[in-house]
């Protein structure tokens, strides 16, 4: 479950532990609370716990005794390898330490600023700023076919003309990924497709048919079905996205005044090869 690697069973090597151990009080664990010892390594109900922090979410699903026997497990058998390694570790592993330890400790203030709360009146004027004073956005639901001439468009404009249905000349002749689904595109705004297509639709009345507009992508006949105001969101609709907004802020500012006020020297990197990247013999140097 937590590694490839098989080692005594788990039941075997429970019993072992269980024997060399002395029989400890049921008093409440704490983070120094020994769980195992391999050799004269601790190991402890922290480093369980860290352990279980770097996992993805659904092993918190797995039963109690599952989740600890396998977190254990698997803590003794990384300290029995590691046990193996009686000279300094390899330059990699030196330098992949560092790498890690550097990454913990950023993380660590990173959710320093990221669980700092966030003020209500930051809230209301971030809102007002986005949204106060918007006019609601014009949504429009259309349809199209796409086909690679001019002269293909004008003649599917001629069927409609004669009659024909616009979803099944899409589903049979359109091009596009929403051929079969009638053409339908769903609803967009303005940003959404490309600008000739948006103006084309823009200019039509609902219920319309578009002349043939040209795009990168081919030629385009579209039907405008609806049009709809978008009503301007709440701030409570907003409010998670508000909230991350402002504390993306604050990491943004942290890290602008950090370097303002620390010396960062990368003339080193100047006369480097860029392609010095991807050259990892140098670790084995």
């Amino acid at each position: 479950m937590f590694t490839r690697l098989r080692f005594l069973p788990s039941a075997i090597l429970t019993v072992m532990l269980a024997a060399s151990l002395p029989v400890a009080a049921q008093d409440e664990p704490t983070a120094a609370t020994v769980v195992a010892k391999v050799g004269d390594k601790e190991i402890t109900v922290g480093h369980m716990l860290a352990l279980r922090s770097g996992l993805p979410p659904h092993y918190n699903e797995l039963a109690d005794e599952v989740l600890f026997n396998g977190i254990l497990d698997q803590l003794v058998q990384q300290t029995l390898l590691m046990q193996m390694i009686e000279e300094d570790p390899s330059l990699l592993t030196r330098l992949m330490i560092e790498n890690e330890s550097r990454a913990l400790l950023a993380a660590e203030a990173i959710r320093g600023v990221m669980e700092l709360p966030i003020d209500e009146e930051d809230l209301k004027a971030a809102y007002a700023e986005q949204f106060a004073g918007q006019s609601p956005e014009t949504e429009y639901h259309a349809a199209h076919i796409l086909v690679e001439t001019e002269d293909e468009a004008k003649n599917i404009i001629n069927q409609l003309g004669e009659g024909a249905e616009f979803a099944v000349l899409a589903k049979t002749l359109s091009t596009g990924p929403s051929g079969p689904n009638g053409g339908d595109l769903g609803w967009f705004g303005a940003g959404v497709m490309v600008e000739p297509f948006f103006n084309a639709v823009e200019a039509l009345d609902p219920g319309a048919v578009s002349a043939p507009v040209q795009t990168q992508f081919g030629w385009h006949v579209i039907k405008l079905i609806e049009v709809r105001a978008k009503d301007i969101p709440t701030m409570d609709d907003v409010r998670e996205q508000l909230v991350e907004e402002l504390r993306q802020q604050a990491f943004d500012d942290l890290i602008a005044a950090r370097q303002a006020e620390t010396e960062i020297d990368r003339s080193g990197a100047d006369a480097i090869n860029r392609a010095v990247i991807k050259s990892d013999d140098i670790l084995e140097n």
